[in-house]
């Protein structure tokens, strides 16, 4: 039996029996976060450690008489074990209850219909990914991470709800480094992410990595702070745009006056009529259903021609704002995210990008991104690994890392010039506790008078 169909059955039996077991005026959701992966570390093109993780998580959210207690253990595999620990973490939420206040805005139960969907993949087998890797990159300082496997998520609840989602897919990230002509370290980054593996992608990807990776032997440019123009690789897309899920697009954020775009909702700034961006579940990087089993559209229109059409509006704001809901997952530091977003295309050949900058920079990544201004929605960060100086279509030397500072109310405004027409997805790859779902898809993005300051 697979490890989905495993995890599965023990899933469904866990969840009768416990809501079998409910009082009267009693609500239970489980929800379920399962992983069956192979981590494979490299580092000078050698494996370094290999490890194989199999886990269950089980979240267990308990309410009786407008209170909720929310409790978490790990699954073992065995049912009546974790049968056991199950009883026992509802039996503690029962006393819990009787001693907290009532939550004003508190979500009630419901049945949110059924779903299932799956997104199976085609995986290497350990030893191939490991003669793969070790052998492609024979010569080079290739070090990297490489996660492949199934990923679970499920929600039931106690008046009939029940939600499945399983992916199976990879992803390599990586860089390649190199010391220059001044003793300066340098690096290329890339991921390569599919469900299927397609060889002929990673070797492609793995090419430009090291055209790249020659480039950065030339000694550094030390450019001065000042407006450039500028292309950002989906990589470097992904990060900027990416600022748009801190709470740029969140309902509540707006109502608490937390948004970034609040200015944009109310009619006073405008975006580029080339972006448009959308919550597209199609990509299988997140499951369609949230914490509470809320179902969102499976494709929603959150910024159309530069025009906000839609903000996210999970079940508590909805209760608390008096909207409503579109099944969006609701997090306590940002209010509701984006899970699935991606960044439709434009008409710029993706190989022509650095003839269309003329003269320039190239950022391929950046990093310690954040607000410094977020009611103008001003983005500051660094960049970071292969970022060039270009003249005339052509890459001149690497530049040394500059500070920016730029409003998406520019960047993705009126100095937004043109998108490629390919779009690459970049999925998320966090390992922390568990190996992440998500990602976005994005295409290069060619900006106007883009801001550094240091």
């Amino acid at each position: 039996m697979s490890f989905a169909a495993e995890t599965r059955t023990l899933f469904d039996r866990l969840a009768d029996e416990c809501f079998a077991g409910c009082a009267a005026g009693e609500e239970v959701t489980l929800s379920l976060s399962a992983e069956d992966q192979t981590y494979l570390r490299f580092n000078a093109s050698r494996l370094r450690q290999s490890t194989a993780v199999r886990q269950r998580a089980l979240s267990v959210q308990f309410q009786c008489g407008g209170r909720r207690v929310d409790l978490g253990l790990s699954l073992g595999g065995d049912f009546e074990t974790d049968a056991r620990a199950l009883r026992s973490a509802i039996e503690r939420a029962r006393a819990e209850t009787r001693v907290l206040p009532e939550e004003p805005f508190l979500v009630p139960m419901e049945n949110r219909g059924a779903s299932e969907v799956s997104h199976p993949g085609r995986l290497l087998e350990t030893q191939e990914a490991i003669r793969i890797f070790t052998e492609a990159t024979g010569g080079t300082e290739f070090t990297g991470l490489y996660a492949a496997g199934p990923m679970l998520r499920a929600s039931r609840n106690s008046r009939g709800q029940s939600h499945w989602f399983d992916t199976e897919s990879f992803f390599i990230d990586y860089s390649l480094y190199t010391v220059n002509a001044a003793g300066e370290n340098k690096a290329v980054k890339e991921c390569y992410a599919d469900n299927a593996w397609r060889e002929a992608r990673f070797l492609g990807s793995l090419r430009g990595a090291r055209e790249r990776l020659a480039q950065l032997r030339k000694p550094s440019l030390a450019l001065q702070p000042g407006g450039y123009r500028a292309y950002l690789a989906p990589a470097a897309a992904r990060d900027f745009a990416g600022m748009l899920g801190w709470g740029a697009l969140s309902y509540s954020a707006w109502k608490r006056g937390l948004s970034a775009l609040a200015r944009l909702q109310e009619g006073a700034a405008t975006l580029s009529p080339q972006l448009s961006l959308r919550e597209n579940f199609a990509l299988g990087l997140a499951p369609q259903f949230n914490a509470l089993g809320e179902m969102a559209p499976a494709d929603l229109p959150l910024i159309e021609r530069g025009e906000l059409r839609n903000l996210l509006v999970g079940a508590r704001s909805a209760r608390e704002y008096g909207v409503p809901s579109n099944g969006a997952e609701e997090d306590p530091f940002v209010g509701e995210a984006p899970r699935s977003p991606e960044i439709t295309g434009g008409a710029l050949d993706e190989a022509q990008a650095l003839s269309q900058l003329g003269t320039g920079v190239y950022l391929g990544n950046l990093h310690y991104l954040n607000w410094s201004d977020r009611h103008s929605a001003r983005v500051t960060g660094m960049t970071r690994y292969a970022c060039f100086w270009v003249e005339r279509g052509e890459i001149v030397a690497p530049m040394r890392d500059l500070r920016f500072d730029e409003s998406l109310y520019r960047a993705l405004g009126g100095n937004l010039e043109a998108l490629t027409r390919e779009t690459h997805v970049m999925p998320e790859t966090g390992t922390y506790f568990c190996r992440s779902l998500g990602g976005m898809k994005v295409p290069g993005l060619l900006i106007d008078d883009f801001r550094f300051t240091l």
